[in-house]
């Protein structure tokens, strides 16, 4: 457990800015007059963030090392940018709890089940009894919240 304590920390953060996103681009996709063009913006705004931390950390990136890799191995940021222009259409829409909810419920679906197969690299790890006890009320928290 001591050894996972930064990067459930790192998490903790990430799920806090995800959080702060979702009504910040919704209040940037009304401002700017659609969703994407929020989204948009947003990984403009990301991207320069990124590229600072990268000059200022001295980060390696090998793009040579990369060539080999699938193709799908490059979709990252496309499915970020479905969930940052997804989020910013349905904050507006069905609220911040509610799109973050349904989010969550299905990133976990989905992640229980790559984990279970060993996709896309990931080491196996089972559907368990409880994996699956904690979907179902990840989920039924998902539906008592939209209520």
């Amino acid at each position: 457990m001591a050894g996972s304590l930064p990067a459930i920390l790192v998490m903790l953060l990430g799920g806090l800015c995800i959080a702060l996103q979702s009504p910040t681009n919704a209040m940037l996709g009304r401002a700017l007059g659609s969703p994407l063009s929020a989204a948009l913006v947003s990984f403009i705004v990301g991207t320069l963030f990124l590229a600072a931390l990268v000059l200022g950390m001295r980060s390696r990136m090998d793009l040579a090392a990369a060539r080999p890799l699938p193709w799908y191995a490059w979709l990252g940021g496309v499915y970020g940018a479905i969930l940052v222009a997804g989020i910013a259409y349905a904050a507006r829409k069905i609220g911040v709890a509610s799109s973050l909810t349904v989010a969550l419920a299905s990133q976990l679906l989905l992640a229980v089940l790559l984990d279970h197969f060993g996709a896309l690299g990931l080491p196996r790890q089972p559907v368990t009894a409880l994996k699956v006890a904690g979907l179902v009320m990840v989920m039924g928290g998902a539906l008592l919240i939209r209520r």
